[in-house]
């Protein structure tokens, strides 16, 4: 890191302060239920990506997969992974990386 970036981090520091974060599990009710309702939901999406992993990868058929759009997906999961990452969110991070690999599985079976 170059010597005249060193000490900006206290800037962060300082701005983190003064936000209020929101208390977790959340006093409302409505949030609190979001808060749960994301982990099936990550679940549920990755298993709708199975069947096109088992058509690229196990049966060999790779007809009408674009390899630039799942590679596409793996770029944009992988930003939303730092995204998460920078904010300390797990379920982002998590789903992020289960993305990541479901998407890569695709671009690995169209050019297998």
């Amino acid at each position: 890191m170059p010597s005249n970036l060193h000490g900006f981090h206290h800037f962060q520091k300082r701005r983190r302060v003064h936000v209020k974060l929101e208390p977790y599990p959340h006093p409302d009710k409505l949030k609190r239920t979001i808060d749960l309702l994301i982990w099936p939901v990550i679940v549920l999406g990755l298993l709708m990506t199975l069947p096109q992993i088992k058509g690229v990868l196990i049966d060999r058929n790779a007809a009408g997969v674009s390899t630039i759009t799942w590679a596409t997906y793996v770029i944009t999961s992988f930003f939303w992974f730092v995204y998460g990452w920078a904010h300390k969110e797990k379920p982002i991070i998590i789903s992020s990386v289960l993305w990541i690999i479901a998407n890569a599985l695709v671009v690995i079976g169209t050019l297998l």
